[in-house]
């Protein structure tokens, strides 16, 4: 909804009155609403609503908390965003994994590269965790996809007993005890994110932030419209993976013949989230992450969507899609 009242106070800049009533007689509402659309789809909208916030770690319309860890240092980082910025609430050193790059397996000893949420809050546990932790979501999609395995990587503490000789964790992150105190009673983990680059921190451009909101509202468009081959222009042929493994040619296939249905569809995006993807290819990854509420005769959808795209010649490319 804000959104929206942002979009509709920056098209009246730009237009009269008597243009709103003549468009609103002539084909009512529903004509606003593919104005509306239509702007959605621009880049130059978005870089105007982008431009008073800080957008270095990427766009977030649902999240409140952001960790960002770089496990050279190694650091973890806590922001908080108040009034559209991102306001450092800890700068710590950390403990992580002792093998460099992705995860791969089991057992290797690495800290996850990639974007996270955090699943709960963990209490009662071994005193090596120290006084709680908070589990992660590693795997996600687009490790399963990738075959990397393992699980239980966590934001934890230092051993009660004192008794810390290791200088690195199995891959979960490990911070100070008052320090980890101090965030439980400051974050809500349901609302928080957490970005582990191997480096040094990569911050996101405006411009790839608006050139990426303009495509997911195209991509939407072309969906709504049943125009399949735009909608499939914003696949990448020779990376797709769907999260039940079909390739592109699989759900290009698929989708030909859904789209050849003509079915009207109501297609509703909110609560979008866009984290950087780190990666050590230095590929211009985002994750993409939102609300939808789908409907059509033959089928509806309301829940969780996300994608995991390159964004490429200035064009969003879909990786892997849930």
């Amino acid at each position: 909804m804000r959104i929206i009242l942002v979009l509709l106070l920056a098209m009246c800049a730009n237009a009269t009155d008597f243009e709103w009533v003549k468009l609103y007689r002539e084909g009512g509402t529903q004509a606003i609403e593919a104005k509306i659309d239509k702007v959605l789809q621009t880049k130059a909208f978005w870089q105007e609503s982008l431009k008073e916030k800080d957008v270095r770690f990427g766009y977030y319309e649902n999240l409140q908390y952001l960790f960002v860890a770089t496990k050279n240092l190694p650091t973890l980082k806590l922001y908080e965003l108040e009034n559209n910025k991102w306001e450092e609430k800890l700068n710590t050193n950390a403990l992580v994994g002792s093998r460099l790059g992705h995860k791969q397996k089991e057992g290797d000893l690495a800290t996850p590269i990639g974007v996270y949420n955090l699943n709960a809050r963990l209490s009662n546990l071994d005193q090596y965790y120290g006084p709680l932790a908070f589990s992660t979501s590693y795997p996600n999609l687009f490790d399963k996809l990738h075959k990397r395995t393992g699980y239980g990587i966590w934001i934890h503490g230092m051993p009660l007993n004192g008794n810390r000789e290791e200088k690195n964790t199995q891959g979960c992150i490990a911070i100070e005890n008052n320090l980890l105190t101090m965030v439980d009673k400051t974050i809500d983990h349901k609302k928080s994110l957490l970005i582990t680059f191997e480096n040094k921190v990569k911050e996101v451009t405006l411009e790839d932030l608006a050139q990426l909101l303009a495509n997911l509202y195209e991509w939407k468009e072309a969906w709504k419209q049943n125009d399949v081959e735009k909608y499939l222009g914003f696949y990448s042929k020779a990376e797709f993976i769907r999260f039940d493994g079909a390739r592109f040619d699989e759900f290009s296939k698929t989708k030909h013949r859904i789209f050849a249905k003509e079915e009207q569809k109501s297609i509703i995006f909110s609560k979008i989230n866009i984290a950087p993807y780190p990666n050590d290819e230095n590929r211009n990854l985002f994750r993409i992450s939102f609300f939808e509420d789908y409907k059509a005769p033959t089928y509806s959808f309301s829940g969780e969507k996300e994608l995991y795209v390159e964004l490429k010649n200035n064009k969003m490319q879909i990786l892997a899609e849930k």
